[in-house]
This record gives C-alpha cells, sequence and structure tokens, in this order.
C-alpha cells in the first residue's frame, strides 16, 4: 500500500460502501487484463466497496498446476493427478443429494474419484452413483512441497488462513475437481468473508446476489433458497418476496482466469466443463467490520432460538456461545483471539522497520503490502476492538479466559499508531 492510498482512508472509522444498484440491471464486471494492475487500485477499486472483478489469464500463467494438471486439449490430465496425489484422501460431495442445503460428503481415495471421473465422462456424464464433485481438499496443507500456484497479490493481505496458519488447526485454501454438471448450491462463503477463485482449467457460470438480495430468497419461513433456479421460487406462498429480487450477476469463468467474491455476496456456481479450481477464502481489514456484523448476527439467531430458557439455564449466555461456535465455527472468545493474533504480526513487524529478513510466507506477504498497509491494519483491529469492550456478549465472557485483556492490546496498537502517523 502506498502512502497516499493510506492516508485516504486513515481517518476512517466505519468503511462507507456505495449503493450496490449498479448490478441490479448490470451483467457486466470489470475485467482486469494486466498484471501490472496496482495493488492500491484493487484496494480502492474493489476491497473498499466490495465489488466483484475478474483477472485475466496472464494472473495465472506461470503456475505449475496449469502446466503440469492440464493435456493438451485443456482438459484435466488424470495421468499426471494420478502420479502425484493417487493415495491421498479426498472430500467428495454428492450434487444429487440435499441435506441441510448442501451436498452430503463421503472420503475416498484421490484414485477412486478419478476411476469414478473417468467412468462418468464414457457414460455421457452420468453415473447410477449421482454427480460427484471433489470439493473443500486442503491439497495445499497436504502436499505444500508441491508449490503448484501462488497466492494473487490482490489477495496476500489474508488475515484468515494468517491465523489458521498460526495455531495450526485448520486453513481455508482449497481445490476443487469436478465434472461436467457439477455445481455448488445457493450459499455465502464462511464468515462472509471474500473468495477468490482460479480455474486450472474448465469453465464455470457463476450467479451472484448483492449483499441484501438474499434477503429475498427466503421462503416463508426465513430459510435461505438452496437452488436460486428452481421453479419453486416461483409460488408466491412459499417465497413471497422473490419478485422483489435483482437478476443475479451471471459470469462465465474461462479456463485460467481469477474471479474474486466479495464479503456477504451470495452466489451459486455450476461447472459448465470438466474443471480444476483452487479457491481462497479470505478476510482482512477491509471487511472485518463485515466479520463482526455477521458474528453479532450469528449469536442474535442463537439467543433467540433458545431465549426461552434464558431465565431458567445456569450460564445461560456461555451456552449461547457454545452454540454458536458449533453452528459458525467461531465464537466471541476465539475473534478475539483472532484479532489479538492478526495485531501482534503487525506490531512485530513495524517493530523490525519493515526489515525483517525472515522467509516465511507471512514475513514476505507483510514486507510486499508494506508498512502503510500493516498501519491500516492496525486501524481496523482498533475500531472493531472498541466495538467489541462496549459490547455487553463480550462483557460476560469471563476475563481470565481471554488470552490478555483487550484493553492493554487497544492501548498498544494505539501506541504504535501514534509512532507511524
Amino acid at each position: 500500500m502506498d502512502r497516499e492510498t493510506f492516508q485516504s482512508c486513515s481517518s476512517i472509522s466505519k468503511i462507507s460502501r456505495k449503493s450496490y444498484e449498479q448490478f441490479f440491471s448490470s451483467h457486466f464486471v470489470d475485467y482486469i487484463v494486466k498484471r501490472d494492475f496496482s495493488y492500491s487500485k484493487f484496494f480502492k477499486n474493489y476491497l473498499l466497496p466490495n465489488h466483484p472483478c475478474v483477472f485475466s489469464t496472464k494472473f495465472t500463467e506461470d503456475w505449475s498446476c496449469r502446466k503440469h494438471w492440464v493435456t493438451e486439449e485443456g482438459k484435466p490430465n488424470f495421468q499426471r493427478l494420478l502420479q502425484d496425489y493417487g493415495d491421498a484422501l479426498v472430500p467428495v460431495a454428492n450434487c444429487n443429494v440435499k441435506e441441510y442445503n448442501a451436498n452430503p460428503k463421503q472420503i475416498m481415495p484421490f484414485k477412486d474419484y478419478v476411476a469414478y471421473w473417468k467412468e462418468y465422462i464414457q457414460n455421457g456424464h452420468s453415473s447410477n452413483k449421482g454427480c460427484l464433485y471433489l470439493k473443500d481438499w486442503h491439497m495445499d496443507r497436504e502436499f505444500p512441497e508441491h508449490n503448484v500456484y501462488s497466492t494473487p497479490m490482490f489477495a496476500t493481505s489474508d488475515w484468515l488462513n494468517e491465523y489458521w496458519d498460526a495455531i495450526e488447526v485448520d486453513d481455508y485454501r482449497f481445490v476443487y475437481m469436478g465434472p461436467e454438471g457439477s455445481w455448488t448450491p445457493f450459499h455465502v462463503d464462511v464468515f462472509c468473508s471474500y473468495s477468490w477463485s482460479a480455474n486450472v482449467c474448465g469453465r464455470k457460470k457463476w450467479l451472484l446476489y448483492p449483499p441484501g438480495q438474499e434477503e429475498y430468497l427466503r421462503d416463508c419461513h426465513g430459510k435461505l433458497a438452496y437452488d436460486i433456479t428452481a421453479p419453486i421460487l416461483q409460488d408466491k406462498r412459499k417465497y413471497p418476496h422473490y419478485e422483489e429480487v435483482c437478476k443475479p450477476l451471471e459470469i462465465i469463468q474461462e479456463a485460467g482466469e481469477v474471479i474474486f467474491v466479495p464479503s456477504g455476496w451470495h452466489h451459486q456456481v455450476y461447472n459448465l466443463e470438466d474443471t480444476i479450481s483452487i479457491n481462497h477464502n479470505w478476510l482482512n481489514g477491509c471487511n472485518l467490520d463485515i466479520m463482526w456484523q455477521f458474528l453479532q448476527g450469528e449469536l442474535s439467531a442463537v439467543q433467540n432460538e433458545i431465549g426461552e430458557w434464558k431465565n431458567t439455564m445456569d450460564n445461560w449466555h456461555q451456552h449461547c456461545q457454545v452454540i454458536m461456535k458449533s453452528c459458525s465455527g467461531i465464537d466471541y472468545r476465539e475473534f478475539y483471539t483472532f484479532l489479538k493474533i492478526i495485531t501482534e504480526n503487525r506490531l512485530t513487524f513495524l517493530n523490525s522497520c519493515a526489515g525483517s529478513s525472515s522467509s516465511s510466507r507471512l514475513s514476505e506477504a507483510l514486507a510486499a503490502l508494506g508498512p502503510y498497509h500493516a498501519a491500516f491494519d492496525l486501524q481496523r483491529v482498533a475500531h472493531v476492538l472498541e466495538c467489541l469492550l462496549s459490547n455487553e456478549d463480550f462483557k460476560r465472557l469471563d476475563p481470565d479466559s481471554l488470552s490478555s485483556q483487550p484493553e492493554n492490546l487497544l492501548q498498544q496498537i494505539k501506541e504504535a499508531l501514534g509512532s507511524v502517523l
């Protein structure tokens, strides 16, 4: 981040996002062709306003997976994939079966999935086993030495994976492989995060809705639609607000292209051909406030669901946090720990005068983004920390259960920003 960009947003307490109305009738998004497109432009034109865009094949042309995983005809190179990953165990979803607004998954050897995929193609893209889709495979975590792709520069400010890498529990870096006709039901990404998705080979069709439009796609019980193309949505008795929704933003993503899906944009995705893609979910200072709003909404939903036991259940508020974490993957305590780790990494970076000799993935990313970006990150954390400290549900947490006191962390941030500014 350059100084000008930092100064233009350094006084922001609450990020003001422009209306999404331009996407209600338009079916066009910006297409970024040249790799010299600056991070500052992406930051100002897409991250902050939360708008989608597509990057050209030039952003993935040097990835080894685009050379080794793909045949000369542009199809999945099953022989090479089996050679590298044949014995790996992979998660596979059945697109023909609905289970709680998603598809049930099974774990199977990669070589068995490839055998199924080949047979599926030979049978005219059909099988009595259903349409199986390999998705959410943590290939990078299981085979880090393969180094088959690199995170695009525009997505290097990635707090979500930075945090999960630090606690060595999980990550949100995935590989997807599926035959023509495989698809993902209507959803929003984890924690209302951003995502980027690159097609190694094949083509996808994306149907995206700007934040807020998903409310018109709920049934009479408030349940979100599973398939937004299903005829049942036109039944006013079951989907009373469907006529009010805008048309989805439709994007056809070609092989080698990268799509940026903004925070809180619900979407449904189809593989138009046999397709391999790489996807990261990510968060940073630009959408931290959206994550915080999402978490408050998740806790409120739990509190409403079990509200009748509030006066009779011991530790009712604590139980709400437990249920929230089981449903959403995070509670307020872990959210604070997340903010603490992000803060400490940036304080360490700034104290090193942006000149650390470490060659870790994180230190390289922070160095590439620069000290102004680290200062922007700290400003965003400080804003959300102040919100946390005034939040009644956060105040109810046992202070001894927190890894450090948030007031002390906030003071450290203010002192660091004082020296930078």
